[in-house]
């Protein structure tokens, strides 16, 4: 099976998904930008392949007249290879321990093993959840054990970096949307003006993608991400979402614009730029070469 088979499959399992469960309450895309470049490579054979993978939400409550109120959270990942390999898969809920969930996960990874290998299965994995999950639930647990395992199985909050590129970036009142969004949405970066432009933010992943999602409604010449990083942060504190941060705040970098307009920036300074901020590999793949 090529590359490009694999990801129409993925896109007509997650077409089927949000046919079956139309509620968000019931299922989440939490990265469209994986998506849409999902697409932009099903439908473009020029494309080259997503810089990451699609991740969802499925939140199921299981058939259990005695616990009417108990919800598990699928959080899910489309790995490239997917189908030929299994999709990647973490359930959870307020009343598991951490035990019970890792022996949850564990059981739910050997029954997709044995059943789904080389077939799309999401649908498979949230029946085998809804029919079984909650067997795991220890039915002695106190309320105080609840409030102990609510505060350890924290959600897992996404740290993301996008690296933007345009054919150019003259305009002032862009130039200001960038700096003042950017502010507005707590990213940290820098925007580098002329031609080519070059955009960086990073912070939480659902406030570069309302930053995206903002910045590509403006009028361009040609704008895309090229280069995406993830990371996920257990909690999510504030600490650690700082630790993560290769840049304190997003300002405007110019590096001895030259040129008949002034418009164009010593790439020289800007690899130093970024070999200072540990991102030196990024600019190989902004411009092809290796920088010096």
């Amino acid at each position: 099976m090529t590359n490009r088979e694999e990801a129409e499959i993925q896109i007509s399992e997650l077409d089927l998904l949000s046919s079956m469960f139309p509620y968000e309450e019931e299922f989440v895309v939490t990265d469209q930008l994986a998506v849409a470049e999902l697409k932009h490579y099903v439908e473009n054979e020029s494309a080259g392949m997503p810089s990451s993978k699609v991740h969802f939400i499925l939140n199921v409550k299981p058939e259990v007249s005695n616990a009417p109120m108990v919800k598990f959270s699928m959080a899910c990942a489309l790995p490239f290879k997917y189908p030929a390999v299994l999709p990647e898969i973490t359930v959870r809920s307020s009343l598991l321990s951490r035990s019970q969930q890792l022996h949850l996960n564990s059981d739910l990874k050997a029954y997709l093993m044995q059943n789904c290998s080389g077939e799309p299965c999401m649908l498979s994995a949230r029946e085998w959840v809804k029919d079984h999950a909650a067997a795991y639930i220890d039915k002695e647990l106190s309320s105080s054990s609840v409030t102990t395992s609510n505060a350890t199985q924290s959600e897992v909050i996404m740290f993301t970096r996008l690296w933007i590129y345009s054919h150019h970036i003259y305009n002032k009142q862009k130039r200001k949307n960038i700096i003042d969004w950017a502010k507005e949405l707590s990213l940290s970066g820098f925007c580098m003006p002329g031609k080519p432009g070059v955009v960086c933010v990073e912070g939480l992943q659902s406030s570069c993608e309302e930053f995206w999602s903002r910045v590509r409604r403006l009028t361009w010449k040609r704008i895309l991400i090229r280069h995406r990083e993830d990371v996920s942060l257990e909690g999510g504190g504030h600490a650690e979402i700082q630790k993560q941060r290769k840049f304190s705040t997003l300002e405007e970098k110019c590096f001895d614009a030259h040129g008949a307009r002034g418009n164009h920036m010593d790439l020289g300074q800007l690899y130093r730029f970024l070999e200072e901020k540990g991102c030196a590999d990024i600019f190989q793949m902004y411009f092809g070469v290796e920088g010096h």
